[in-house]
This record gives C-alpha cells, structure tokens and sequence, in this order.
C-alpha cells in the first residue's frame, strides 16, 4: 500500500522521474574509471589518475624523479589509512612529514637504510615502503609482497636504474636530461614523442608508465601539502 511502512527501512519515498540516456547518448558520457587507490594527480583531459598502491600482490613502482612527488605520494597514501615506511639516509628531510603524518599517529615511520624492520603487512593494514636511498640503492631487506607496495626512489638515472625499471610494475619519470631520455625510451619501449617530451616536462608532471601504456599526469599539492612541503619541484 502506497505510503505503507517498510518493516525497518521507515516509509516509501517520493517518487520522481528516472535518469534515461539514449544508447545515441552515450559516448557523450565520461566517467573516471581506475582502481581503488591514491589520487596523483589529473591526467591531460583533467580526469583524476589513481595510482592502486594497495594490491593483495607484490607491486614495485620505480620512481625517477624528485622529493616532492614521493612525499606527496606518502601523505596520501597514509590519508587512505595505509602505513608508510621509509628508508633513508636523509632523515631530516623526512622528519617533518612523518610528524605531521596521521594527526599524531605513526602512520609514517623512518628507518635508517638496511634497517627496515618487517612491517606485517596485511588487507586491513596495508603497507607502502618507500626506498628514499639514493643513487645506488642497496637491494632492501624489505621486499613487496601482498599488501605491500615500494617505491624506490632516484633523483636521476643510474647505474641501477635498468635493473629496477625491468623489474618494476610501474615507473614514474620526472624531468631527465635528453641522454636519459634516450636510455629510458628504450627501456621502457616509449614513442618519439614521449622520448622528446622528457627534458621538457614541468615541475610536478610525471609520465607514469609500463612497457605497454603511459599516462602523463601533473600532480598539484593542496593547501596543506604545499605548506608543509612547499610548492611542487623537480629538484630538492
């Protein structure tokens, strides 16, 4: 009966006409689509671009590139209630986010390089480690596995850089020299454009990429980040 109560869900609403799309209609529609996961930024048609750090499978993600972009990644991977755990030699850079991080909770953690303990990562405590250690970072103790991503971090391209792109899921590049540039395209199978597009890209963008697909996506801090972390920059 209408106006009738349903037994716990109170009465019957108003009821209204429906949303209908002609099938013609529909090509005009455009809905962000991506995995669950943090939002890096927006891609070259505005849309948001998500980076799923939290996989019940190992994941790497090889980031060539700056300071900046990593820590913005860090403080939103600990706002979707992740862990982040850091391994550095340069802890004062750090030392300020991780106390800022979490509204007082050690959701951001430093550990000196070679020191990262294991971190028991689990679906309801989701782990990101983010390897801050330099040009030739040593093989860490800690590795990705289920519910824990890295993140290695290289300001430049080194020696190291080929074997960690190969075996990465993910790779990050940030403004490189024209050399780099030619090296990366072709580990990373990339077209002319993007090889070109390389020394030329703006702080804050960075091509996101894997041997098949690539996305440029510019990454904008927000009113808080850019205080506690200052405006976006290629080099610290």
């Amino acid at each position: 009966m209408r106006g009738a109560s349903r037994g716990g869900f109170g009465l019957v609403g108003p009821r209204r006409e429906r949303h209908v799309v002609a099938a013609a209609e529909l090509d005009a529609l455009a809905l962000p689509v991506g995995d669950d996961g943090v939002v890096i930024g927006v891609d070259a048609e505005g849309r948001p671009a998500v980076l799923g750090v939290n996989r019940p499978t190992p994941y790497e993600v090889t980031l060539i590139g700056g300071l900046w972009t990593a820590q913005v990644l860090a403080l939103r991977t600990a706002a979707t209630g992740a862990r982040v755990a850091v391994e550095t030699g340069r802890a004062q850079v750090w030392s300020g986010l991780a106390q800022a991080a979490g509204g007082g909770q050690p959701c951001v953690t430093l550990h000196e390089v070679g020191r990262v303990p294991p971190q028991g990562a689990s679906a309801g405590s989701p782990v990101l480690v983010i390897r801050d250690c330099g040009m030739r970072p040593p093989r860490g103790r800690v590795v990705a596995g289920p519910w824990q991503s890295v993140l290695t971090l290289l300001p430049y391209l080194s020696p190291t850089a080929p074997r960690l792109l190969r075996q990465a899921s993910l790779a990050g590049v940030q403004r490189v020299s024209p050399d780099e540039a030619e090296e990366i395209g072709r580990l990373m199978h990339l077209d002319r454009a993007a090889v070109d597009s390389l020394p030329t890209l703006g702080d804050g963008v960075t091509l996101w990429c894997t041997p098949r697909d690539r996305q440029f996506v510019l990454t904008q801090g927000t009113e808080v980040e850019t205080g506690l972390l200052g405006a976006a920059r290629r080099i610290d």
